[in-house]
Order: structure tokens, then sequence, then C-alpha cells
């Protein structure tokens, strides 16, 4: 569950210069910017699969109650190559707010599949909605969840269940490639009781349930889809770096299959794509076998790197933070920043205050002004943010 962000209209302005900074940047950025990282280097656990047992276990240090089986998105969702596409959907203007809660779409679930490991903290499924063609997005766009049944709201009044928004987690073709499908990407939400030691229900998040329990032909009823902050660059040369926690990665996964796992000739990604995604530890990495069959496959434009504050320590020995990890590379971002690249956060709103004082850091080092520079960002449409 995110929060809704405004929709403010993104311009483009600076797209063509940023092409021509990472053309002169490009060689050496593809020797630095790529030490340490994780690119060309395997997950271990990313193509095991865990069998499915009855019961439900407590992770250790954890208070979520997880089952153990998992299955990874690679296999189901990749082709060989590049994956052809119907592009007459590039062409489709952006829709917005197509369905309202009043009158929403009825879409129908195709399936619900655990995306981590047994020792994740919480459970995060892979949910792939049929609409059918009938409710098309944007890379970038969300989907608003209408939860069955009502709640008494402050007056007493007994009232339908609110909307959440979800970011979609593929792109308009989704993952079939044709069009008719959208994908999200839900953490269950629960309460462990440590007093009677289980969940408790009536803490657990109605929506997040609801579709993390949905079953292949439920129907869901959905709105939007909505957003314009999340929207990438009209130009395809532009370097792009993405920062998420959790399901915030549920956008940069739109982003990345866009960039390497469709044939769309007419938006061929020709820039550097650079992902930073924390989480607890290695089994709640989400989609990591995709990130590094997409590594694998563009070894000079794709990187990841991971920030497991239950498993890495930060330079201060602390635990290692997404807004750690991103500090690590401060001059490199700066740099791309500095030359046109677009940077989008997703996720946890606890980062951005780290990675903001970390910039403007790096802006007390180079004599630039702060506030004048992150403005200037802000005016260019290469800041996007979408944070809860």
């Amino acid at each position: 569950l995110r929060c809704p962000s405004p929709d403010a209209p993104i311009p483009h302005t600076h797209a063509t210069m940023a092409s021509q900074v990472f053309a002169i940047n490009a060689p050496v950025l593809a020797k630095s910017a790529f030490k340490g990282s994780s690119a060309g280097f395997k997950a271990g656990r990313s193509n095991v699969t865990v069998g499915r047992v009855a019961v439900i276990t407590k992770a250790n240090g954890t208070d979520y109650g997880l089952g153990v089986a998992m299955s990874g998105t690679k296999e189901k969702s990749m082709k060989a190559g590049r994956a052809p596409v119907p592009l007459e959907l590039e062409a489709m203007p952006l829709p917005l707010n197509t369905f309202k809660n009043k009158a929403p779409f009825v879409g129908t679930v195709k399936s619900v599949e655990r995306i981590v490991g047994p020792n994740a903290t919480g459970e995060t499924c892979h949910i792939i909605i049929e609409h059918g063609g009938k409710m098309p997005f944007w890379e970038g766009q969300s989907y608003g969840v209408i939860p069955p049944g009502t709640k008494v709201n402050s007056k007493g009044k007994e009232v339908p269940h609110g909307v959440r928004l979800y970011s979609i987690a593929s792109t308009r073709y989704g993952d079939e490639f044709d069009g008719n499908t959208a994908t999200l990407c839900v953490r269950r939400a629960t309460f462990w009781d440590t007093e009677t030691n289980a969940e408790d229900p009536v803490r657990k998040g109605i929506c997040s349930n609801f579709l993390c329990d949905a079953a292949p032909g439920a129907e869901i009823n959905l709105t939007g889809p909505t957003g314009q902050v999340m929207l990438l660059p009209k130009d395809p040369a532009t370097p792009v770096i993405m920062v998420a926690t959790g399901t915030g990665i549920a956008p940069m996964r739109a982003y990345y299959r866009r960039f390497f796992v469709e044939d769309v000739k007419s938006w061929e990604f020709k820039g550097l794509a650079w992902l930073f995604m924390g989480v607890a530890n290695s089994d709640a990495k989400l989609y990591d076998d995709e990130i590094q069959e997409c590594i694998a496959r563009f070894p000079g434009q794709f990187r990841v790197d991971y920030a497991l504050s239950r498993e890495q320590n930060n330079r201060a020995g602390g635990k290692m933070y997404i807004q750690d990890k991103v500090e690590e590379y401060k001059d490199q971002v700066f740099q791309l920043l500095d030359g046109g690249a677009h940077m989008y956060f997703c996720g946890l709103k606890g980062m951005m205050p780290g990675i903001l004082s970390m910039l403007e850091g790096v802006c007390a080092e180079k004599g630039v002004n702060y506030a004048e520079w992150l403005e200037n960002l802000k005016e260019k449409g290469q800041w996007h943010v979408e944070v809860y």
C-alpha cells in the first residue's frame, strides 16, 4: 500500500542534454561506477524453490508469521530474447482516472505467488490481474483497489471500504506481453501479538490480505490508473537512478522490464539504469532472479546495489539502510544528476532525509548552492518521489 502523490505534470526539457552528457561520461562510468556492485553476479538463492508446508512459522528475529513457499518470476515472465509486444500501445495517450470509485473496473485475478524466502520479514506476493486491455496504463502509474466489505466510519455509519493505491509492477504490456494484464507487488500487512504468540486478525491489513489470499478467478474492483509523478523520461538515452525499499520496487520493475525485457524499437533504452534496493535480508529480495538475468544480458547498462539492513553494516558500523548505500556512491550519483539523469524514489519516506542530507553535503563540497540545485532538478523533471 502506498499513499497517493499529486498528479503534477513532468516536463522533459532536459532529455537531449542528458543523452549527450551520458555519451561523454559513459567510459568513465563503465569503469568506476560498477566497482563493488553486484553487476554480473548471480544471487545464490534466486532460483531455489522451497517446498510448501502446511504450518505457519515465525522467522527468527521478526514479528511476522510466515509461510515458507516461494516462487521466482523470471522463468514465467521473461523470454530468451526481447519479447515482442503489441506496439500500438506506444501511441496510447496517458490514461488518467479512467475508472472511479463509484464505477470501478472489475478485474480478475490470474495468479498470486509468494516471491520471498522463508526468512523474509513478512510475506510479499506477485499478483497478476487480467483486464483484457480495457484498463491500460503507462509505466509508473498506479491502480486503486477497493477491498470487499464495509466499515463503520467516524459518524457510526456503515460504508464501503476506501480505495488503496498500489504502484503497478509491470509495463503496459503486462507479464504476458499482450497488454491484457497488470501486476501488483503486495506485502501482506499483519500484526504479531507477542502476548498470544499469534497474529491478531483484528489488526491485519484488510486490502493486502484480501489480495494475497485471492484465488485465480477472484474479482477485484479497480480504480485509476492514476499518477504522473513517476513517469519515465521521454528520451530513452536518459540515465535513470532508481531507489526503492520493499514493495517500492513495483514501478522500478516496470522500468527495467521496459528497458531490457521488451522489444520496443521506438523506445530503445540507451542510458544507464542503476537500481538501489533496500530490504531486510537476502530472503526479502524481490524479483532478484529477473534483475540478475537483466544484468547478465546488459552488463554495461544495468547495475544493482542492495542494502540489506540485517546482513550488512554501513561505514559507521551500524545497520546498512538504503540511504547508506546511496551515500557510498554519492559523487557518481551527483555527477549523473548534474548531467541530466532522472532519479526515482519509491518506498518508505524514512530514506529521504538521509539521501537529501547526503546530497546537500556533496553540494557543499563542490561549492554548489544545494537549495537552488535541487529546485533545478525538480523544475527540469529529473526528481521523482513517491514515498509513504
